[in-house]
């Protein structure tokens, strides 16, 4: 891959090590992956392989920069790493990154068939250390063509034995965390009669918006989107629709919902939502703290703030479920539901330990997440007859 040197501190951070035994920023692995007869830049970060191959999904997006696409892989690799962990989940944390607009070269786009399938080798080369999915720009048909040249791809289609679209468990367990952060702030786990607020209402939070309706909430959105927009205002008529965040953050929510992309909580947006009120922030973006701090200035608001890595898991779960089960009779929708369902529960488990710490949820969050990834990881002190050790 060709590609301008990336700054000294973003180097830095991929060879940091582990501080006082704790999971930091260092990263096992990052791959850079150029195919230039398809015109494949590719970045591959692994983050973490304590707790097993490490599995997430592959954003398509036209970065302003290599250092920007590089930047980005390694935050969502590390998030991937807390999230799975927090879901029980044998898996470490990995995210892939393709550089281009996501839209088909047929629509004067950069996604096209062998670029897809020139990846999946890339993939294929590291032999399991990662296993990846859709996300952000990618789709259920593009993991199918990235399966044609990798047996590491999960999130494929239904026809192709796999779960299909990850959104539909992902906005399920981000509703679940909403029901729990209800709980917490006003003692029912119910959003009926609540005002939620949701900023982007694509893949994940068209989904929500129905979970949300159907329990009697009232539901104000936002999306850069107007098809989005129009595509929930046909199937909920009575939603309520500002015309961008701005706007939403003013519109006197109970629940402030980020579903677009990462750093939606900044300085101003917290700013904005205790002046206005807002009780709770609970989404399905990842990334939403836009820089340390923000957990505390949440909490000083009197802003309950539901860890992003925590309530979105269910789409992981979800694709964990089809990739672990490809040889033990195929996946099983009710089974990954039922775990996503004990999103309530570990997000009642966050708040309560987050309290009795004096801490705010999303260090509470972490502490759980990098106990597990050490206790875990630990085990390999344990030899197995016949087994290689790590």
């Amino acid at each position: 891959m060709t590609a301008s040197h990336p700054a000294p501190g973003v180097l830095s951070r991929i060879f940091r090590t582990e501080q006082d035994g704790a999971p930091n920023d260092g990263h096992e692995q990052v791959v850079l992956c150029h195919d230039r007869a398809s015109g494949l830049k590719a970045i591959i970060a692994i983050h973490s392989t304590a707790l097993g191959p490490a599995l997430g999904g592959t954003r398509f997006f036209p970065y302003a920069s290599e250092e920007a696409a590089l930047e980005d892989a390694l935050n969502l690799s590390r998030g991937m790493s807390y999230k799975n962990a927090l879901a029980g989940l044998d898996l470490g944390g990995g995210k892939a990154v393709i550089i281009g607009d996501p839209a088909p070269t047929s629509e004067g786009g950069a996604k096209n068939e062998a670029m897809l399938r020139a990846y999946g080798r890339f993939v294929q080369s590291l032999r399991g250390r990662y296993v990846t999915a859709c996300d952000v720009g990618t789709y259920v048909q593009d993991m199918d063509v990235v399966a044609r040249e990798c047996d590491y791809v999960t999130g494929r289609s239904p026809e192709q034995g796999g779960a299909g679209d990850s959104s539909v468990l992902t906005a399920y367990g981000v509703f679940q965390g909403m029901r729990a952060s209800a709980q917490a702030s006003w003692g029912q786990p119910t959003l009926r009669g609540r005002r939620v607020g949701i900023a982007g209402v694509g893949k994940v939070g068209h989904y929500l918006v129905g979970h949300l309706v159907a329990d009697g909430a009232t539901v104000v959105i936002t999306d850069v989107s107007e098809a989005a927009v129009n595509r929930v205002r046909a199937a909920y008529p009575d939603v309520e629709v500002v015309a961008d965040t701005a706007a939403l953050l003013q519109a006197r929510l109970d629940v402030y919902a980020p579903c677009a992309l990462g750093g939606a909580l900044d300085d101003h947006t917290v700013g904005a939502l205790g002046a206005a009120g807002t009780a709770v922030v609970c989404g399905a973006a990842n990334n939403q703290l836009a820089h340390p701090g923000v957990e505390k200035d949440l909490a000083g608001r009197g802003i309950l703030y539901a860890p992003d890595y925590l309530v979105n898991s269910g789409g992981v779960i979800q694709v964990a479920d089809e990739f672990e089960s490809q040889h033990k009779g195929g996946y099983n929708f009710d089974r990954a539901k039922n775990k996503a369902t004990k999103i309530f529960d570990t997000t009642l488990e966050i708040f309560t330990r987050a309290a009795a710490d004096g801490v705010p949820p999303a260090v509470a969050a972490d502490r759980l997440a990098e106990k597990r990834m050490r206790e875990i990881s630990a085990l390999r002190s344990v030899l197995l007859p016949g087994a290689r050790q790590a």
